[in-house]
């Protein structure tokens, strides 16, 4: 099953050394990750509209903003929290939802 991670809040250091270090923490994280990696995902820009059924565009996030993705692969949601467990973005008080996909349409 794949299961998408989408990552809410955290934020990069100011200085270039800390940005170094995260960086290397996410690095690492997906190289633990390994093959369960479909898609390592990347930072959403914050730029976002949503479209409403009367075909209104609202600019910008309602609600919590996500702030990037990755997508895996895991035998069940169980094992796939558990992956996402060890997210840096958990160091930088943010947080993730594991999102099962459809097996198919």
């Amino acid at each position: 099953m794949k299961y998408v991670l989408v990552f809410y809040g955290g934020a990069m250091p100011e200085s270039a050394a800390a940005q170094a270090r995260v960086l290397k923490q996410w690095n690492n994280w997906y190289a633990r990750l390994g093959s369960a990696v479909v898609d390592a995902g990347l930072p959403f820009s914050g730029k976002v509209n949503k479209i409403r059924p009367d075909g209104d565009v609202s600019r910008g996030p309602i609600g919590q903003r996500a702030t990037g993705y990755a997508i895996i692969e895991a035998s069940t949601i169980e094992l796939a929290t558990r992956l996402a467990k060890s997210c840096p973005i958990l160091k930088s008080e943010g947080s993730v939802a594991v999102y099962e996909t459809a097996e198919s349409v």
